[in-house]
């Protein structure tokens, strides 16, 4: 039975095993049966035109755990920010996880999607946000939303700063031949609160897997989103991560994205302005090799005036990797002094790589200021003989060029121990020890 046909017959199992409202009822029901009429994307697609999917598909992924896995705090440790003390919600093979999280409701509500779709308490934010911008026409969107039961739930009321990061992590124990899983999170940040929460999806073993991630993130009045994206995981995993911004007046929501592990990654990010004066940013740095491949495909929609957006991606690829960049800044006739602005620079190490990139400006206002910009190249082979000349050895000098090449990204972590972190993946990527701690 392929993939789709399994998907389908098991969405009746699924509701029998949960207890649905009639409301939630009819959202699952509409978006199975949008994703029957679609199915998986396909290159037909433009939005898909350079990443396909059918290599993954022919695994026969089990839509459900056959049994709970455990793991051992030990064997994970290093996925965590443990630096510093953070807030945890973790899912082990899409299940949650009590030994391994550190929830709360002292104040705020960091805890279970599955918790907030069910419990009365909950009722009024899950009606005013629960699947309200997560696309109803994008098909492994809608998969999602059939299938959305469980996930982080983090509710931050107004003038509330949370005190330390949030980390959201899905293992995958490799326990299944082939597992798919479809995580929801949502996300709501009240007027004037401030918010960071670092998101991984991890692989422990090299079975195949698939998550088919959505996010939705509400940002009020003068709310402060930093949320960051590591993905580094194993070469057998695959992601699509679907996340879906809505932004109030004075907002101001960054997301930043990690990519250095996975076979194919599909990153979908999608800004919605609806007030002014708000700023939005969109940062990423990708460094593949073997057959990697990693799209990312972003759009800011500015529907009002005086609002700001800045997006800046930095890709290295390497031996047979390929790379996308499909990104899209929207301008509505109403959107008066909009100031957007879009680059996406990358380097290709070997003549095998690929990279397709595809920047792309709508602009229907007459008072803006917009620009968006793609350079493709190799390293400088002057500033490599310069560094060479001064008694740095090639390889060390090839690894400073692609590590200020990716520097402008990197300070603009603000989570001083994730940029350690970070910092320490891209030498491991790079193959040196790069000799200094930011």
């Amino acid at each position: 039975m392929e993939l789709k046909e399994k998907l389908i017959s098991s969405f009746m199992a699924f509701e029998e095993k949960i207890d649905v409202n009639s409301d939630l009822h009819d959202i699952r029901t509409s978006a199975i049966k949008n994703f029957e009429n679609k199915g998986f994307p396909t290159k037909k697609e433009e939005a898909w035109k350079y990443t396909s999917l059918s290599s993954i598909l022919k695994n026969d992924f089990s839509v459900f755990p056959k049994h709970e896995n455990s793991i051992e705090f030990s064997d994970v440790k290093k996925y965590f920010i443990h630096e510093i003390d953070t807030y945890k919600v973790i899912f082990v093979d899409g299940i949650f996880s009590s030994f391994l999280s550190s929830t709360t409701h002292d104040g705020l509500d960091v805890c279970l999607l599955s918790s907030a779709l069910s419990k009365p308490k909950y009722k009024q934010a899950i009606e005013e946000y629960f699947n309200k911008i997560a696309s109803k026409d994008e098909s492994l969107t809608t998969l999602n939303t059939a299938f959305a039961n469980e996930g982080a739930y983090i509710n931050i009321p107004k003038s509330k700063a949370v005190e330390k990061p949030i980390e959201i992590i899905y293992f995958s124990t490799g326990k299944e031949n082939a597992l798919l899983v479809q995580p929801r999170n949502l996300v709501i940040v009240g007027e004037n609160a401030h918010v960071q929460i670092i998101e991984r999806h991890q692989s422990l073993y090299e079975n195949p897997v698939l998550t088919n991630s959505v996010t939705e993130v509400f940002a009020l009045k003068n709310a402060l989103v930093d949320y960051y994206k590591i993905q580094n995981d194993l070469q057998s995993a695959n992601l699509v991560d679907n996340t879906y911004i809505a932004q109030k007046d004075d907002s101001n929501a960054s997301v930043h994205t990690f990519t250095f592990g996975g076979n194919i990654t599909r990153n979908n990010l999608n800004f919605y302005h609806q007030g002014e004066h708000i700023e939005s940013t969109l940062k990423g740095i990708t460094i593949i090799g073997d057959k990697q491949h990693v799209d990312h495909y972003t759009l800011v929609q500015h529907t009002t005036p005086n609002c700001e957006s800045h997006q800046n991606y930095k890709n290295i690829l390497n031996d047979n990797a390929t790379g996308v960049f499909n990104g899209k800044i929207f301008v509505e006739k109403e959107a008066q002094k909009t100031n957007a602005f879009q680059q996406n620079n990358n380097i290709l190490l070997s003549d095998k790589a690929t990279i397709n990139a595809k920047p792309q400006l709508e602009i229907f206002a007459d008072d803006v200021k917009c620009s968006h910009g793609c350079t493709i190249g190799q390293l400088d082979e002057n500033a490599m003989f310069y560094m060479q000349q001064r008694g740095i050895p090639k390889k060390e000098a090839k690894a400073l060029l692609m590590y200020a090449f990716s520097n402008e990204v990197i300070e603009s972590i603000k989570i001083p121990e994730l940029k350690q972190r970070i910092t320490k993946i891209i030498a491991m990527k790079l193959g040196v020890n790069l000799g200094f701690d930011l």
